[in-house]
């Protein structure tokens, strides 16, 4: 009996299809999470950092010399404020765990409707 003849075989075969792209999916917000929680981390560890740090020397040498440090790395830092990035940052992870969370919630709708097809694929093929 050809697959066609056998829509529940066919059936089965989608969902499986489903569900491991919609695995895929997960693995990769699931990485994406992991990602932005380490540069969470980071960020606050590079925070804690700058927090316990002294104050910059009063010299005119030690300013001169942190003046064109603190231009340079200015200059190569983006726009946004340690807090702004935070707290983009947070949203972020945020946001990913919602999506996570639908996604998993995703994937029981397909193991039930898993579970339901096989145990009508057992009942069909007892019944033969």
């Amino acid at each position: 009996m050809s697959d066609s003849a056998r829509p529940d075989l066919a059936a089965f075969r989608e969902l499986e299809q489903l569900i491991r792209a919609l695995g895929d999916e997960m693995a990769a917000w699931r990485r994406r999470a992991h990602e932005a929680e380490s540069r969470l981390k980071a960020t606050e560890a590079r925070l804690a950092r700058q927090a316990a740090q002294p104050a910059a020397a009063t010299g005119a040498a030690a300013q001169s010399a942190s003046g064109a440090a603190a231009a340079t790395a200015h200059a190569a830092a983006p726009s946004w404020s340690t807090g702004q990035l935070v707290a983009a940052l947070q949203r972020e992870n945020q946001e990913l765990k919602l999506r996570l969370e639908a996604a998993r919630q995703r994937t029981k709708q397909l193991l039930e409707r898993v579970r339901f097809l096989r145990q009508q694929h057992e009942i069909g093929g007892v019944e033969r």
